[in-house]
């Protein structure tokens, strides 16, 4: 018995000192510099969301407002962002796709609503181009009888909003991944 407890000793040893190496080697992605060099946070409040180019009040330039919103959010918290360093500038597609049609009315009971995004980053100081990339959010809602007009224009209009907030949380991981990276 005393053979596997000492085994069982080596074992948990070997682990704490192996953990007890490493620890040094890991730091939070958002954790403040002690240089003073700015850390995640303040170079993600350092870029200028641009408005999204979309005819006024059409359904796309709601959308634009939505992604952008939610992306401010993401980006800022509830603080206002600082001198930009970058802009972004984000490009959408939308698309609606019918899954499932009832037999006795042919019309659509569940769909899938997508945006398909593009966005750029750009650097002010140089005015050249960072980073680019491409993020796609596909959502799909359930449209409750063919009767009920308004359930379905909210159910539509909710799956726009999650498109949308999946969007903007793509973007904001990328954003997040250049600046820690460097790449």
């Amino acid at each position: 018995m005393s053979l596997a407890r000492t085994r069982i000793a080596a074992r948990l040893l070997a682990v704490a000192a192996l953990a007890a190496l490493t620890a040094g080697c890991f730091q939070p992605m958002y954790a403040e510099h002690v240089d003073g060099t700015p850390g995640l946070r303040e170079k993600l409040m350092g870029v200028e969301l641009l408005p999204v180019d979309k005819p006024n009040a059409s359904r796309d330039a709601r959308l634009g407002v939505e992604i952008r919103n939610a992306l401010a959010f993401k980006l800022y918290g509830n603080a206002t962002g600082m001198p930009p360093t970058h802009r972004l500038e984000i490009r959408f597609q939308t698309s609606r796709t019918s899954l499932m049609t009832d037999p006795a009315t042919a019309l659509p009971t569940s769909e899938n609503y997508g945006i398909d995004a593009q966005f750029n980053l750009i650097d002010n100081a140089t005015n050249k181009s960072v980073m680019t990339g491409t993020t796609f959010s596909r959502v799909s809602y359930d449209i409750p009888g063919s009767y009920q007009r308004f359930a379905r224009a909210r159910a539509f209009r909710d799956a726009e909003d999650r498109a949308c907030q999946e969007i903007a949380e793509h973007i904001q991981t990328r954003l997040a991944s250049f600046f820690y990276a460097g790449t």
